[in-house]
């Protein structure tokens, strides 16, 4: 019987694993019996999410309250329509449905878009794995590797399942995605005396690491769901995701606005049926028409498609700089966002290990340039390396090189390294002194001692082309490479390395490690006892060696994320590391970041698992740096920071983020390095792997949202004019002369087809075009928007009012002008008078657009900067001379023509709205002032 449940091989005899897993490590498994146990236990493969059928994808673009009310209008202009006798068409209810089809589209659209690009990025070819079957190396599909089958591993492989180490040669795993490491781990296949932490497991691999040096082989334990990676997947299937900032927002006010319909066309026919003593069939048809005017009054129907339309563009706008969302709402998330939760190896990091420090026995040098391309100086106080420095330091680096498993290489413009990142760094740091790297080719490599987890050293043996000279180059931990040393390098000669020496050497890598560096080693040794065309060498050539100096080796921050968090800070978003890297290595790039202050401190996720919920919450509010870290521990603080009310923006590459990226308000995967866990959990993929990026994507985010406020600012008191219009002109049409002019029960001062020409055509331009006006106000300079904050707070609704109000008080005195009777004596027909009304309150929404691109700024600041907002407005004031003078527009609009005194008149009193907020926002400014 098969064991496929070892609880934890790692404490378990390799031995004993394979003999309970029924495989012999030195054949591996019959080909029958691996297609038996993949028939039997399924793929090596993480469990997808089902494909979501294109008619769900479809029926969720109807999943919104506003759609609810649009679709309810639409019930109502029918019902209303079969009242009336169902004579023509329902132009009302087939204008709003077509309205809510079209924004489907629009929704189903983008999404679709954004969902090709995320295959695009995440397209790649199936990995395979070498496996030893019936006595045979075999490649297969990695999704075809079973519990059993013997690993083979090679430098460069990507380790296709969870398997227990047989045997191990200098064998290391970069296991960043996995743990968040940013160095790669020393695997041996000696059994652990105890269980360990995941990144402390060095007999075990895992599925979804890589090999960056030596070999080894290992017997799967676990494939699919059942690996580390499948743990993390299930956390992932657990874990629930949060509605959007904007889509909380958009709910709200979809809810009050259908509660303020229900509530203004109740009210408001009531009132008629009171107030006139409405008693015949056909006077309460006519009452309920004008509830469905008003409704239609008072529903933005333009608004889920205006929205859709400028989250789309800002969709687009960010994948133009490399930020990929995967759903519109999630646009504006970011720019709601307070805390930016990072994993640091990638991220802020370029998971690249650089040389930043040589020290020889002449003094510290630095080592400007990052990453691997080969660009820097070294200097020493400010000057070019000279004298003895210069030669000790050629030496160290060149020796590193030589003593190196790693390759660099350049194609079309780009450096490449294949091999262990801390090998390589050695490689491009050799480039940046002049006449390092072409040392190099003098000599030639004849035989390596390799690194293991016990020597914590290696050594290669290499011979000088033009004279055979034997010479020994070692590399390792300091301390372990001193004790080989008899001598240490100064200048052109050497000396002997005394006691006191030792201890100086040993305190120079103390300073380095103190700074956060990883410290190696290196020497050498002309080897005169190793006979000439030998290769059958061993570690007992690693002695007398000539100490030359230490390195002090980092992954180093991208440069570009110390301003990107300044920026964020700036802001008023808290930036947080949280990384499964050592807390000394988190401090110094959080410091250097400007995370933390220098000598600020970290927490451990050791110390997360001991403190109570109080102490948690204080860490939270206070720390800004967590290290050691486990998948649990990011899920935990991301749903503490959302507990105390922060909206939070989680960011990361590796699977162990994947639970707390799903769980964050707006989650944001790494596209280049990020894993497929990653993505499929995130919201946001960033192509460029860049923190900027999402620096970026916060202030697009923002401009987003002010965006959006301008078009509800303009839409809702465009509605409040219309609203108040009917309303005030059903209540005071004696006042105003509409009762004189008809012999009409109840006489509507704008026809409903006319106003929904407002909603849908003429207020839909300027709105479009506010939703992408350039940014007027510094955006990043203010502080995020909390959770309780409204879109539409006291404030802005008192504005959306007020304007509302003074649009249909001029609207109305528009009619009363024109009409016989009334306050003022006019001598227009209704029709023309209704025109001159309508007019009126199209134009004074024109003039109101200019007013909503700011609550309080004035409306003549920045005023040509949006020429998209001038064409809308030119736009529209074309297409209201059309519905007025075009005569088959006038039969279905109900509208006559108008003169230039009626154009002028109308003009002059739609200019109120535009003064009249000038002076209210006048006022604002002065009181915020004092």
């Amino acid at each position: 019987m098969i064991d496929h449940d070892i609880q934890d091989a790692s404490c378990v005899d390799a031995a004993t694993v394979a003999e309970r897993l029924q495989v012999d490590p030195a054949t591996g498994l019959a080909d029958a019996e691996a297609a038996r146990r993949l028939e039997e236990n399924g793929p090596n493969e993480l469990r997808g999410k089902p494909a979501v059928p294109t008619w769900r994808k479809i029926l969720a673009q109807f999943q919104d309250p506003l759609i609810y009310l649009l679709l309810a209008a639409v019930v109502i202009s029918l019902v209303s329509w079969a009242i009336e006798g169902a004579e023509g068409l329902p132009v009302d209810a087939v204008v709003i449905a077509i309205v809510v089809i079209l924004n489907a589209v629009l929704g189903y659209t983008q999404e679709a878009r954004a969902e090709d690009a995320v295959a695009a990025l995440g397209s790649m070819t199936a990995a395979t794995s070498t496996v030893l079957r019936g006595g045979e190396l075999k490649t297969v599909p990695s999704a075809d590797l079973v519990v059993g089958d013997v690993l083979v591993l090679n430098e460069g492989d990507a380790v296709g399942a969870d398997a227990r180490l047989l045997s191990a040669s200098a064998l290391r795993i970069q296991e960043a995605s996995l743990t968040g490491e940013s160095e790669a781990v020393t695997k041996n296949a000696a059994t652990l005396a105890a269980p360990a932490p995941l990144a402390e497991r060095h007999d075990m691999v895992h599925k979804g690491t890589a090999v960056v040096q030596g070999v080894g082989r290992a017997v799967v334990t676990a494939v699919g769901m059942s690996t580390e990676v499948g743990a993390i997947a299930e956390m992932l299937d657990a874990t629930e995701e949060e509605p959007t900032p904007l889509q909380t927002e958009v709910s709200h006010i979809s809810r009050m606005l259908g509660t303020a319909v229900v509530i203004i066309a109740l009210v408001v026919m009531i009132t008629i049926v009171v107030v006139d003593g409405v008693t015949e069939p056909a006077d309460f048809v006519v009452v309920l028409l004008l509830g469905v005017s008003l409704a239609v009054a008072a529903v933005p129907e333009g608004m889920p498609a205006i929205l859709s339309v400028v989250l789309a563009i800002g969709v687009q706008r960010l994948a133009r700089r490399n930020a990929v969302v995967k759903q519109l709402n999630s646009v504006e998330a970011l720019g709601s966002a307070s805390v930016i939760c990072t994993d640091k190896t990638g991220t802020l990091t370029r998971n690249e290990m650089t040389i930043e420090r040589v020290v020889t026995a002449s003094g510290s040098a630095d080592v400007t340039g990052v990453g691997y391309r080969p660009d820097g100086t070294l200097t020493a106080g400010g000057e070019d390396l000279a004298g003895p420095q210069r030669l000790e330091t050629q030496l160290l680096l060149g020796a590193g090189s030589l003593a190196n498993n790693a390759q660099l290489t350049e194609r079309d413009g780009e450096w490449t390294i294949q091999g262990d990142p801390t090998e390589a760094a050695f490689l491009v740091a050799a480039r940046k002194l002049p006449g390092t790297a072409e040392q190099l080719s003098r000599f030639e490599r004849v035989a390596e001692i390799p690194f293991t987890s016990d020597r914590k050293m290696m050594s290669t043996l290499h011979r000088e082309r033009d004279d055979g000279t034997s010479l020994v180059f070692s590399k390792g931990a300091p301390d372990v490479l001193l004790a080989h040393c008899a001598r240490y390098q100064v200048g052109e000669g050497t000396a002997p390395l005394t006691d006191a020496l030792r201890r100086e050497r040993l305190a120079e890598v103390e300073a380095l490690s103190a700074e956060a560096f990883r410290t190696l080693g290196v020497a050498y040794r002309v080897a005169d006892d190793v006979p000439p065309g030998s290769d059958d060498v061993d570690a007992s050539i690693e002695h007398e060696l000539v100490y030359l100096g230490v390195v002090g080796i980092i992954d180093p921050p991208r440069a570009e994320a110390a301003t990107a968090i300044a920026e964020a800070h700036r802001a008023g978003i808290r930036v947080i590391m949280i990384t499964g890297d050592h807390p000394t290595t988190a401090i110094r790039i959080a410091a250097d970041l400007g995370i933390i202050e220098p000598g600020g401190r970290a927490v451990t996720g050791t110390e997360l698992d001991t403190v109570d919920d109080r102490t948690l919450r204080e860490n939270v509010h206070e720390v800004s740096v967590y290290a050691r870290v486990s998948p649990k521990h990011k899920l935990l603080l991301v749903d503490t920071l959302q507990s105390e009310g922060q909206i939070v923006a989680m960011t990361g590459d590796g699977v162990n983020d994947a639970p707390a990226l799903k769980s964050a308000d707006i989650g944001v995967a790494m596209g280049v390095t990020g894993t497929e866990v990653t993505k499929e959990a995130a919201r946001m993929i960033l192509g460029d792997d860049n923190f900027a990026t999402i620096v970026m994507a916060v202030r697009q985010g923002r401009v987003i949202f002010d965006d959006i406020k301008k078009f509800l600012r303009y839409l809702l008191s465009s509605n409040m004019g219309e609203v108040l219009t009917v309303f005030l002109g059903v209540v005071f049409a004696g006042v105003i002369g509409l009762n004189e002019a008809s012999d009409e029960t109840i006489v509507l001062p704008l026809l409903a087809t006319q106003i929904l020409w407002i909603n849908l055509i003429t207020d839909s331009g300027p709105a479009l075009a506010m939703g992408v006006d350039p940014e007027i106000d510094d955006v990043m300079a203010r502080r995020p928007r909390r959770p309780e904050d409204r879109a539409i707070d006291t404030r802005m609704w008192r504005g959306i009012v007020t304007v509302g109000l003074v649009m249909a008080l001029v609207t109305l005195f528009a009619i009363d002008v024109f009409l016989p009777g009334g306050l003022v004596e006019g001598d227009d027909s209704l029709e023309v008078a209704r025109t001159a009304g309508f007019t009126t309150l199209v134009l004074a929404q024109l003039f109101n657009a200019l007013n909503a691109r700011s609550e309080t700024t004035s409306a003549f600041h920045g005023l040509f900067r949006n020429g998209w907002l001038w064409g809308a407005i030119g736009l529209g004031i074309v297409l209201q001379f059309a519905v007025v003078e075009v005569p088959f527009l006038q039969v279905a609009f109900g509208t006559g023509s108008l003169d230039l005194v009626h154009w002028g008149v109308c003009t002059a009193l739609a200019s109120v709205v535009l003064w009249y907020d000038e002076v209210r926002k006048l006022v604002i400014r002065a009181a915020a002032q004092r």
